[in-house]
Parts: C-alpha cells; structure tokens; sequence
C-alpha cells in the first residue's frame, strides 16, 4: 500500500503547490526586444546606471502590444516592459490576411507607410516594424519607413497607424449596418 505524504502540522495530505508567476497569458505571446540600451541618470554622487528596453508582445493571431521598461538589470527592464505590452494590447485589423488599405501615418519624426499585399508577399518591412508585423499574424503587407530611424518612434507610429486603421474598420462596419438595403 502507498503511503500519502501528510503535512505534519495539520495531519492532511500534501497538496503540489502550482507555480503562480506562469500564467497561460505567458505562453501564448511571443516576445521579441527591439531596443535594449543602457541610460545614464547623472547625480550628485555621479552617473546611475540603468537599462531601457523596448519590446513587443504578440500571439501571431491578432494581438499584439509593446512597452517600455526600465529597471537596474537588463532582465528587470525586459521584464518590465513585457509586462506593460500585455497589458496594452490591440486588435490588428487583419482582412483576407492583410490589413483593409492603405495608410501613411507621422509620429513625432517617424513617418511610415503602410500598405496591403497580394496573398504570397509576406511581410516586406525593415527593422523594427518587421519585427512587430512578424508577431501580428498579419501574412501579407508592405511597409515602409520614412524619416526618423528611433526604433521606438517606429513602432510608437505602427501601432498609431494599426489603431488608426481599426478605428476605420469599426466606422466602416457601423456604416454598413446603418444603411438600408434597397
């Protein structure tokens, strides 16, 4: 006969104790870094070091969000800002595989162009944006990226242009249902 472990304390079995820092919510997004840089606070004792990085969160049907994060350790700002990309994610507005039009957008110097692509295209982008329309699951589009090369401005500008297309989905979907058939 099998002995059950009790505790010994309360004279009950044991229960497994469940990891509670993994969540489902952790295993379904892909996380990638897109800027990882070491900043400087100057005190009077002299300069504090810290880390900034940005990522992007995404789960290759949709959703997708990115954050900042700063922290004394490169792995306490990745962290940081995965967490605030999860909690800031939108909807991309995927048609037929790719987004519903075209759209040029500026943020603050960072000027992109965003455009649908025939089925087979995948994604034609460069930096950081590709980086984030990979984890979209957006298969087919083109983008590209005028101006500024601040790769935080980029995505800053992507996700403005993604909001913005959505907000145009919404009114278009709304409009169609207002009108009459005739």
């Amino acid at each position: 006969m099998a002995e059950e472990k009790t505790d010994k304390q309360h004279d009950r079995p044991r229960r497994a104790r469940r990891d509670s820092r993994s969540t489902p919510e952790e295993k379904e997004f892909d996380q990638r870094i897109i800027d990882l840089a070491r900043v400087t606070r100057v005190m009077a004792g002299g300069k504090r070091m810290r880390f900034r990085a940005c990522v992007v969160v995404g789960d290759k049907k949709g959703r997708l969000g990115w954050g900042l994060g700063k922290g004394a350790d490169v792995t306490l700002a990745v962290q940081k800002a995965a967490n605030r990309a999860r909690r800031d994610l939108i909807a991309a507005p995927i048609v037929k595989g790719t987004i519903p039009h075209e759209l040029r957008i500026k943020v603050k110097a960072a000027r992109i162009l965003i455009k649908p692509a025939p089925k087979g295209t995948g994604v034609v982008a460069g930096g950081a944006v590709r980086l984030a329309l990979e984890l979209s699951g957006i298969d087919n589009i083109v983008a590209k990226i005028y101006g500024s090369k601040n790769k935080i401005n980029n995505i800053r500008a992507l996700f403005a242009a993604l909001e913005k297309l959505n907000e145009s989905l919404h009114k278009h979907a709304a409009f169609l249902q207002k009108k009459p058939s005739s």
